[in-house]
Formats: structure tokens, sequence, C-alpha cells
């Protein structure tokens, strides 16, 4: 959001499982950590507050709407009911995750989150978080790797919920966007065999793209080079994608024995037509950049030159628009197929992991690697 109070500024990332929301006791550490805060964060922090504690404690909102001369009730009901289907266990992580990080931007302890101030940046080990201008920006740090996808990456922006009004997710390092996600993965089978990394991948792939889904402020992807996998699926859930004339777009999905993913085989059918979209999503077609913005998944494309330049001029701009205006603008357009989404994110993550589980994709993953050795 774009405003000076304190949660403005934060950045938001989940360390616990990330396959589990916060525990009851962590919620009651929060309960009482929300009491040490010396400054008042402000009234929109407050009604968030209030909002995620009733959707943590009693679920979706259930009582009737208050008058409209009720202003405060009014307000906070609204507040409560903006959280729509949010499930407890998740209402419960982000309210821990936002008392955590106002707890630590006024120098406390915080384990859940990390504060960061405008202008600043904080590095993990595969990503790099930077605020500028009001514009929160995630940008992919593996150049050696392509960038590859890990599971660090998809926790935290399963867990960002509270930033600027325009975020930013952008390849960091390198001349890749994202080659989709760490094939490796498949090599690091736990003490539970293939089905329980396969029933934990699904699971942290549903709350990576739930949180594409959900994410009520615009999002805008800058594509500053080769795109791959779900790097480019989940574009189709982003409000603007900004690329560069030397980016590509691949979902080399059957070549591995895999399928669709990031709501994929719903907005590519949407957005381009089922004939080009199964081009992409069934028979592995790659397109460049001037071919995806032509079919709709990419909004414009600049020359490689001036690419940074002209984008970020446009997001500073961005940035300075009305931020409640964005925000519920962007709720009317998602509002409408808001539950059809969750619905083909579930599906499509209960096909891939029978896909994972099969000698199919198995071998189709070992045959990508012995391919590769031989280069």
């Amino acid at each position: 959001m774009v405003g000076s109070s304190i949660v403005h500024r934060v950045q938001v990332h989940t360390t616990s499982s990330p396959l589990m929301g916060a525990t009851v006791e962590q919620f009651e550490q929060a309960k009482n950590k929300l009491s040490t805060l010396k400054n008042d964060p402000g009234n929109e922090v407050k009604l968030k507050i209030y909002a995620l504690f009733k959707q943590s404690t009693q679920g979706p909102c259930n009582t009737p709407k208050p008058g409209m001369l009720d202003f405060v009730n009014k307000v906070k009901w609204d507040a409560w009911k903006s959280l729509g289907s949010l499930s407890q266990e998740d209402a419960r992580q982000q309210y821990c995750d936002l008392i955590g990080s106002l707890v630590q931007a006024e120098g406390g302890s915080s384990t859940p989150v990390a504060a960061q101030p405008a202008g600043s940046s904080t590095a993990y080990n595969t990503l790099l978080v930077t605020t500028e201008d009001d514009i929160t920006t995630i940008k992919l740090n593996r150049p050696a790797k392509k960038n590859a996808i890990t599971t660090e990456v998809k926790a935290l922006s399963a867990g960002l919920t509270f930033c600027c009004s325009v975020f930013l997710f952008s390849a960091g390092a390198g001349d890749f966007y994202c080659s989709g996600n760490d094939l490796t993965n498949f090599t690091k089978i736990p003490e539970g065999g293939v089905e329980l990394m396969a029933k934990q991948g699904g699971e942290l792939l549903r709350k990576y793209v739930k949180a594409y889904i959900d994410f009520p402020k615009p999002l805008v992807a800058v594509v500053n080079g080769p795109a791959v996998g779900v790097s480019v699926t989940v574009l189709g859930l982003f409000d603007l994608v900004y690329a560069t004339e030397r980016a590509t777009f691949h979902t080399p999905f059957s070549q591995l024995g895999q399928s669709a993913e990031g709501c994929s085989s719903y907005t590519f059918p949407k957005l381009m037509g089922a004939a080009k979209a199964s081009e992409m999503l069934l028979f592995n077609k790659k397109l460049t950049a001037v071919q995806a913005c032509e079919l709709g998944l990419v909004t414009e494309v600049f020359p490689d030159s001036t690419f940074q330049s002209e984008v970020w001029t446009r997001l500073k701009a961005y940035a300075k628009l009305p931020r409640n205006s964005l925000a519920l603008s962007k709720q009317l357009i998602r509002s409408v197929e808001k539950d059809r989404l969750h619905a083909v994110n579930d599906a499509e993550v209960e096909r891939l992991t029978e896909r994972w589980t099969s000698d199919e994709c198995f071998n189709a993953v070992m045959s990508f690697f012995q391919a590769k050795a031989k280069l």
C-alpha cells in the first residue's frame, strides 16, 4: 500500500512449516505481544488485526451487516467480511505475521517476520526483497540455477499479504526471469517416500498459487528474460505483465510427464483461446515476448535497452495512485471468478500430485537430467 503507516513498509514471510498455519499457542502469544506495542499502528492496521482475529476465532463473517449510520461497526464488519472464505488456520498465520512485523518494526524480537523499512533490502538464500518508492520488489536470486524456484520462494510468496500497493515479482541476477520449479527437488525423496513428497509439494503449490488468487492489491510481473513453467502459468493471475523483447515463455509440462498448474488450465484458454493454449500447455510451444503479447499473456513488450527505466517510470507513477481505489477496483474485477480460480487450483494440484507419483513423470524427469548431463 502507498502510505506511511508501519504496515505499508513491512515484508511478511512465514517461518513455520509452509504446510501448516500458526498453532493456537502461537496465536495466543501474538495476542499477548499486541499489548506490548508502544506506537499506534493506525486505524487501517487495527482494522486488519480485528478482522484477522475474528476470522481466526469465529471463521468467515456470519453476522448481519450494521446499518449505514453505525459507522464504526460497519467499518469493522466490512474489514471482517473482506476476508471472505479465508480459513481460520490461514487467518491465525496472517494474524501472527502481522503482529510479529509490528513488534519487530518497533525494535522488538519477532521470529515470524522481518521488518523492511522503505528504501532498504533483505537477502534470503534464494531471493532479494526490496522496498523503494512505495514499491515492494521480490527478485529471484539464483543466477547459477537460472532462478529456479525453491520451497523458500513459495513459502515467502504465500505469506505476503501486507506490502506496498504495487507488488512486483521479478527475477534478480542473471539473464533469466525464472526457469520454473527446481527439478532437483525430485531427487530429494523424504523418509515418507514419493507419496509424502508429492503431498507436501502439492500443498505448498496450492498455497503458493492461492496467494496470487487472493492477493488484494495490484500485482505486476516484470519479465526480464526467459520464463519457464510455474513462473509462466501464474502470469494469468497478475494484473500487468511487462516483458523485455528477449523474454520467452515456455511450459514444457507434457515433456516432463506433468500437467498444468497456476490456474493456467483456466486462464490460458480464456486469454488466448483453446487452440493456442493447447499449443503451450499440451504441446510445449515456446512463445516469444511479442507472441505472448499478441495472445494477451503479456501486457506490453519493451526494447531490452530501455526495459528497466521505462517500466520503473510507470510503476512509480502507479504507486502514487490512491491505494484504496486500486484495491477495491481489483477486488471487483477478481471477485467474479475467485471461487472458480480456487476450484481450478485445487483440481490442478490434485492432478499434479498424481503425476508426481507416476512412473511416467519420474522417467521423464530422469530423461531430462540425463540429456542435460550429456550437454
